[in-house]
């Protein structure tokens, strides 16, 4: 048995997409480092030791830098990658969802936010683009053209960043005594599947939020348990609580994440500091890591 075979390195969790799992290195080990490029070596270690081949992270590395999350960068025969200003965005929005926001929403204020949209049969893509954007933001379909999420959203970002806010109308509102909001809410989002996904996760990782499973490969540990948990939340609205069942499972879920999280924080830094090369970009902040 290899060293890594022997290292404890999670419960078995679905399979994830190379890109998610680069995300979320990039976002546990890089982020909050400054300015600085990884060697494409480090990247090709950490994520083999999850079980990602060496093609698929090359490959992975350069459909990244052509959608504009990554730059990179030449020293000599290595090469180094870095984070676009748009890589860093969606990583500090992901951070948000991550560590700042509780998986409950208990104190809803009774309003919501309406979308409207209208958009040419052809434009296919557009409207792929911002349905997934709104359900990141925790809207959900009303009707087909009339999509809403609890409390007061700011959209006008995502309108203007693709192209569609003469497409949209946005009001904020309350719902009248008439309207059966829990119906509604059944109605407009699966609430069964958006449980089972937090229950799931909660069965998988619930063994190792009482041990101490980042004393091994608590890298790969807690590269999984970020992808997984990020993977859960982005599917959550954050619906009132009062609205849904009592057995609600965000919460005991939430526990469970930050468990295993408290208990990989330190094994992981310290392993990363070993694992993984970097270099600033060059000349500081003067330029940046040359684009592929």
């Amino acid at each position: 048995m290899t060293d890594t075979q022997a290292r404890p390195v999670g419960p078995r969790v679905p399979q994830h997409r190379p890109q998610s799992l680069v995300l979320a290195f990039f976002g546990n080990h890089v982020l909050d480092a400054g300015h600085r490029c990884v060697y494409s070596g480090s990247i090709i270690d950490v994520l083999g030791r999850a079980g990602v081949g060496e093609q698929a992270v090359r490959s992975t590395l350069s459909r990244m830098v052509k959608r504009g999350l990554l730059l990179r960068q030449r020293q000599g025969r290595r090469v180094y990658f870095g984070l676009t200003a748009q890589a860093r965005r969606v990583l500090a929005e992901g951070r948000r969802r991550i560590w700042d926001e509780d998986a409950v929403n208990a104190d809803w204020d009774g309003t919501w936010t309406l979308l409207g949209f209208s958009l040419p049969e052809a434009w296919q893509r557009q409207r792929h683009s911002l349905r997934s954007r709104l359900l990141w933001s925790g809207f959900g379909p009303l009707y087909s053209g009339l999509w809403i999420a609890p409390g007061e959203i700011e959209v006008g970002g995502i309108l203007a960043g693709l192209g569609l806010t003469g497409h949209a109308k946005v009001f904020h509102a309350r719902a009248a005594d008439a309207t059966d909001i829990a119906a509604m809410v059944r109605e407009s989002w699966d609430l069964d599947g958006i449980a089972a996904r937090y229950t799931g996760f909660g069965q998988r990782w619930g063994a190792c939020a009482g041990r101490g499973e980042g004393a091994g490969d608590a890298i790969v540990v807690r590269l999984r348990l970020v992808t997984e948990w990020l993977d859960v939340i982005r599917t959550d609205p954050r619906l009132p609580l009062r609205h849904l069942p009592g057995d609600w499972p965000a919460r005991s879920a939430q526990g469970v994440f930050r468990a295993v999280a408290d208990v990989t924080a330190g094994p992981a830094r310290r392993m990363a500091e070993s694992l993984v090369d970097t270099v600033p970009e060059p000349a500081a902040a003067a330029a940046p890591c040359q684009e592929y």
